[in-house]
């Protein structure tokens, strides 16, 4: 059996990882890559550890080359990329709500553009299209009828 499969933690490390994995309030990632790093301090090969993990070799691979380059920062993930989320939960509440009111005089409901006037009001934004409106609504299994 080749050595290059294992990793060595430190005492520090080790110790670390073995207390995290006994919390048991941590995100099943974190969790799955740190039992994984103490499976491999222990000498196991990428295939056992990834059958005892449950994700794949090359994933295991991953999480060892990342550990020996960065430490232990790889356990958690980087924040996405991608645009951020431009209207606030709030903001999603107060919209939902406004749907649920009576509509506005002349009338007989909400429409979808309609909504997304009155939000751009209600919420101060610059702008609010109808389709993230539907969006909204959507996510709260609101209907307009």
């Amino acid at each position: 059996m080749s050595n290059k499969n294992h990793i060595q933690l430190s005492e520090t490390d080790h110790a670390y990882l073995k207390e995290l994995t006994s919390q048991g309030k941590i995100p099943a990632r974190t969790y799955r890559r740190a039992l994984a790093l103490l499976e491999l301090n222990r000498g196991q090969t990428y295939t056992a550890v990834a059958q005892t993990v449950g994700v794949t070799k090359q994933a295991v691979s991953i999480w060892a080359t990342n550990y020996r380059e960065s430490g232990l920062v790889f356990l958690t993930d980087k924040p996405k990329s991608g645009r951020p989320k431009k209207i606030s939960s709030v903001d999603e509440a107060k919209i939902t709500a406004l749907a649920c009111s009576d509509p506005p005089e002349g009338f007989s409901q909400w429409s979808l553009r309609l909504l997304a006037d009155r939000a751009v009001e209600l919420i101060e934004a610059d702008s609010i299209s109808y389709s993230e409106v539907r969006r909204i609504l959507k996510k709260t299994n609101s209907s307009l009828t």
